[in-house]
């Protein structure tokens, strides 16, 4: 009840006698937790606090982590994944081209992982691998090989018949296009970007018609970052990088990384007139300049402080964007819009990076939660950039210099820095960019002209995660 004469508003009686503000502002949680943390640290030993520190670059730091949201991933996954595709009836001739998932290696671009100076090497990590591919059409189920050894199908004249399945629908794996060997009329009987099964529907009438393609693969957890906030249980930290034996800016000439050369173009992949890589955008310049002024005294030309720099720059400046427009924005339009999806915020992510100088190319395919939900799925595009490690680093384990980079996997909207989970499964890395620039295009673009098809996709039967799972914090990394 109230009192007789309320002193201020929300005032009321408590049971007991006594007065109580129900309208004071609650603690903020964030405020609480971050007390919490500090007043543990300060009352640990100096000895526990040196420890402490050892793992975290800062008080900062220390009370981030103890706050920050996490993502779950797993150590090591066997799944299969479907993609059903269901096609409108349409004349003429029409196909899609479907990619078979590659091998995927932990050094994506070098034969090796590392090259030492006495001859031996460093042998690259499977992450993922295909088992078994099959084609369903009408509940028959076909086997693709895994390796995409070429089936050729030219109009039926080709080396080898295409297999037919009951319903007449046509599958075959011809490989890709040539275009020094092969006539300009046979480039849509083969693969436009890389190895492919290609499927021909024939229509009941004006039904749709409907099939599906199922991978079974086996992925592993990966790691190229060196740090404590990593679980030991993913593999590569032993290799990794991180601020303290990061190289230079100046080291991809230095060593003449072909990398380097190949995927530092300051513009990049055009769509509809526009490129979606652009590190000549005033804005994107801008947001580079202040990502270098926020770093510390001597890391301006640390190529890992910057690009680690730029990954939280975006987190805090941009938001995720569930209704990003087609066509998707380019690097410079995410940052003025400060919002974004997956392929946009990558866009801004590499425009940034080589304003430095640093490679940066696209990673193309799926992407489902920790449970690989039947309904968990979605086409995704992040990137790959290559950095370089120190010369004191290299020089200390015996490898050469003009290996010692590591190319590795950032994903800007799930807070995967320089991480490979079993939660992403790859479709296509992009190749050398003046040679394959088209191809990114393409990829969008799987299907013939005309080709009107909706696809979905799903997981089927049980999913193996044996190694059990791990989390990733989401918090800034202090310099």
């Amino acid at each position: 009840m109230m009192t007789k004469q309320p002193r201020a508003k929300g005032i009321v009686m408590t049971s007991s006698g006594r007065e109580k503000n129900i309208f004071k502002r609650r603690k903020n949680r964030f405020r609480s937790v971050a007390l919490v943390a500090f007043v543990a640290f300060v009352m640990l030993s100096p000895q526990a606090r040196e420890a402490m520190l050892g793992e975290f670059s800062s008080i900062d730091e220390f009370i981030a982590s103890a706050t920050a949201t996490y993502l779950p991933y797993q150590v090591e996954s066997t799944y299969t994944v479907s993609k059903t595709s269901i096609v409108q009836p349409m004349s003429g001739y029409g196909a899609e081209r479907i990619l078979l998932p590659p091998t995927l290696y932990s050094n994506f671009g070098q034969d090796q992982h590392f090259v030492y100076e006495s001859g031996e090497v460093e042998e690259n990590i499977v992450l993922q691998q295909t088992l078994k591919i099959e084609i369903i059409v009408d509940g028959q189920r076909y086997n693709i090989p895994t390796n995409g050894v070429p089936h050729k199908y030219y109009d039926g004249l080709g080396s080898s018949a295409p297999i037919v399945t009951n319903n007449g629908f046509k599958i075959w794996y011809p490989g890709l296009y040539d275009p020094s060997t092969m006539d300009a009329d046979e480039e849509k009987y083969y693969c436009n970007v890389a190895n492919c099964v290609m499927v021909q529907p024939v229509y009941d009438g004006n039904k749709p018609a409907e099939y599906s393609f199922e991978a079974t693969v086996n992925s592993l957890s990966y790691s190229w970052w060196d740090h404590t906030r990593v679980d030991n249980r993913v593999g590569g930290k032993e290799f990794g990088i991180n601020v303290d034996n990061s190289g230079t800016i100046s080291d991809y000439a230095l060593r003449s990384s072909q990398t380097a050369q190949q995927f530092s173009n300051e513009q990049h992949f055009s769509d509809y007139g526009s490129y979606k890589i652009d590190a000549t955008a005033s804005n994107v310049i801008d947001a580079a300049t202040q990502i270098s002024q926020r770093l510390p005294d001597g890391l301006s030309d640390n190529v890992y402080a910057f690009a680690r720099a730029t990954f939280d720059y975006l987190h805090e400046k941009v938001v995720y964007d569930k209704l990003a427009p087609t066509p998707a924005r380019t690097g410079p339009e995410c940052l003025s819009a400060n919002k974004g999806d997956c392929d946009e915020q990558t866009n801004a992510f590499l425009s940034i990076l080589r304003t430095k100088g640093i490679p940066g190319w696209y990673v193309f395919g799926l992407l489902t939660d920790y449970s690989f939900s039947d309904t968990g799925w979605e086409a995704h595009a992040w990137g790959y950039i290559q950095l370089p490690l120190s010369d004191e680093w290299c020089e200390d384990k015996g490898i050469t210099l003009s290996s010692c980079f590591v190319n590795a996997q950032v994903d800007v909207v799930n807070n995967k820095w320089l991480l490979s989970t079993t939660t992403a499964y790859v479709d296509w890395i992009e190749e050398y960019e003046s040679k394959n620039a088209e191809n990114v295009f393409d990829y969008y673009r799987p299907s013939s002209p005309g080709y009107d098809r909706d696809r979905s996709y799903s997981t089927i039967g049980s999913v193996d995660n044996a190694q059990g799972g791990f989390q990733v914090k989401k918090y800034p990394e202090y310099f």
